[in-house]
């Protein structure tokens, strides 16, 4: 059996939301439950807030406005992940590996405040320079 044979058969297996229905189809297809996805979109904005707010802070003498929108978009994208990660680990009651999406809430609380905090330094140069 060739490896695209292997490859095509996995992908055109049904792909399961609980871990009952993944039993017998392997740990691989398993999307993983709502808290976890939630808390994974939470990461995921905060650290396009992360990465958004150290281009803005880079920027901040280069361009036009000072770089004003960007940051302004830094610090809100911090503030939503960071307060869904927070949220999210308030309302987890279970650890890590339990599928409650523990890990991924604190990592977003953590770049939350990250780009937050470079947000709002970019901010306040892009005022400095205007």
């Amino acid at each position: 059996m060739s490896v695209l044979v292997v490859l095509a058969e996995q992908a055109a297996s049904p792909v399961c939301t609980t871990p009952a229905e993944c039993a017998g189809q392997g740990v691989d297809t398993f999307l993983g439950t709502s808290a976890r996805i939630w808390a994974s979109v939470a990461a995921l904005v905060a650290l396009g807030a992360v990465i958004i707010g150290w281009l803005a802070l880079r920027s901040v003498r280069r361009t036009g406005n000072g770089g004003r929108s960007a940051a302004t978009v830094a610090l809100a994208a911090g503030v939503i992940g960071g307060l869904n990660g927070a949220v999210k680990l308030a309302v987890s009651d279970g650890g890590l590996g339990t599928g409650n999406g523990v890990f991924g809430a604190a990592l977003a609380l953590v770049l939350g405040l990250a780009g937050a905090v470079l947000g709002g330094l970019a901010l306040a140069r892009s005022r400095r320079t205007a």
